[in-house]
């Protein structure tokens, strides 16, 4: 039995898998339910494949982007910053299915040794999936197959932890090593924190500053990382973060507007009425109405 389509929304670190306790995420989403048909650029240790079903998607990781068909996917190595997007503003709807190191098992052997080897910062940050080979169209149909599982009614784990150790061993045969790339992990890693830093503290006052303090960086530094590796200014993520989060609150919540512009950042809701306006083109109370009718 097929889920209804769902957007791959998570901005932060911690995925919400399809259920609790079992780190495996595989749902699908549709790039229109992102403003401006572009998610928010997000990393996590997970990693992650993605299936476009229909349309086109174009794909930024770490800095680079690439164009995926329809038919085709993605695999993106763990702790890589990525978002998908068009910038025709065409919709594309597509399979996502994410894996943390900790499906097999939470500090095993696994987890820890094989995982930061095989999927480490020295090693390719992704790989376009394609169908001009056997072992890409097998990697293309097993990710189908993990969502349906997932998404059968009678959830199996055994087959899923099975279909996701057989994707992560397959894409692992032919990662390769990027010699010297390790050397800027540096750079990743203060931005890992700053961006880490406005996910879990977005709905309080945040100023560059503080920012910039949590990668130990200068303001400067800051938004040189920030344009180089996400294309944005630090204070453009941040809003971006703010108005997923609210647009999350307007669907799964009866918060009202005012309360939901407190718990996303935004001194008062006349101003988060103004930025989603801006933002997504209809006020917070518009959004509402249209996805519920």
């Amino acid at each position: 039995m097929m889920a209804k389509l769902e957007v791959f929304s998570d901005l932060s670190e911690q995925i919400h898998y399809n259920f609790p306790d079992f780190p495996l995420y595989a749902k699908k989403g549709l790039l229109n339910q992102f403003d401006k048909y572009a998610a928010a650029c997000h990393w996590h240790p997970d990693l992650e494949f993605i299936l476009v079903l229909e349309g086109e998607m174009e794909y930024f990781v770490n800095g680079e982007i690439i164009t995926i068909g329809q038919g085709n996917g993605i695999f993106v190595n763990s702790r890589r910053l990525h978002y998908g997007f068009s910038s025709k503003r065409l919709n594309c709807s597509f399979i996502v299915v994410a894996i943390h190191p900790a499906l097999f098992g939470d500090g095993s052997y696994l987890d820890k040794a094989y995982f930061d080897e095989t999927f480490g910062s020295n090693t390719q940050d992704y790989l376009l999936i394609t169908q001009q080979s056997g072992w890409e169209k097998d990697l293309l149909r097993a990710i189908e197959q993990t969502f349906n599982e997932m998404n059968n009614a009678s959830f199996k784990p055994l087959r899923l932890l099975a279909l996701a150790a057989g994707l992560c061993a397959d894409i692992s045969d032919h990662l390769q090593q990027v010699p010297g790339q390790v050397n800027d992990d540096q750079s990743w890693m203060i931005l890992r924190n700053m961006t880490g830093f406005i996910h879990h503290q977005y709905d309080a006052k945040i100023t560059l500053d503080e920012i910039a303090a949590a990668g130990s960086v200068c303001r400067s530094k800051c938004c040189e990382l920030f344009d180089r590796y996400t294309g944005i200014s630090p204070n453009s993520y941040l809003v971006r973060h703010r108005i997923q989060k609210s647009r999350e609150m307007l669907t799964e919540t009866n918060r009202s507007i005012s309360e939901i512009a407190m718990r996303c950042g935004f001194q008062s809701s006349s101003y988060f009425s103004y930025v989603f306006r801006n933002e997504i083109g209809l006020t917070p109370l518009g959004y509402r109405k249209k996805l519920r009718t």
